[in-house]
């Protein structure tokens, strides 16, 4: 489990909780336990505020597993998007829920079927933020 503080925008802070909102309708609520644990725990900022290097909604970014050194890169997104944007990833998948937040260097875990799962976050590739398109 993941325990540093994430950051976060506003902007997308409320659309992920209208996000839980609507999944909590069709889902268990423990389904989202993680996310809104880290929803509750954020350090919120300004779109302006947050480093190149953080991991927002729609970024896209490299990851290591720490494992096996497998490298790959995804797109961080809402659940309505994950059709059209390729390597696209929910912020409701499990490793979407724990990348959210984190910096370029963090590593992140979370339990699978098969064990714990470890990645580090290579590198931030693009984040909407730092291109100045904060409305996504």
């Amino acid at each position: 489990m993941n325990t540093k503080r994430i950051v976060i925008t506003q902007h997308d802070l409320d659309r992920l909780r209208t996000v839980v909102n609507d999944a909590a309708a069709l889902r268990t609520r423990d389904d989202l336990a993680g996310l809104i644990r880290e929803l509750d725990r954020a350090l919120i900022v300004e779109p302006h505020e947050v480093p190149g290097d953080v991991v927002t909604m729609n970024s896209k970014v490299q990851l290591a597993d720490v494992e096996t050194a497998d490298q790959m890169e995804i797109s961080l997104v809402f659940p309505n998007d994950t059709d059209s944007v390729e390597g696209a990833v929910s912020i409701l998948a499990p490793v979407g829920t724990a990348i959210i937040g984190y910096r370029a260097g963090d590593t992140v875990e979370w339990p699978t079927p098969s064990g714990t799962r470890t990645l580090r976050i290579e590198r931030v590739i693009f984040q909407p933020e730092a291109a100045g398109e904060w409305d996504l």
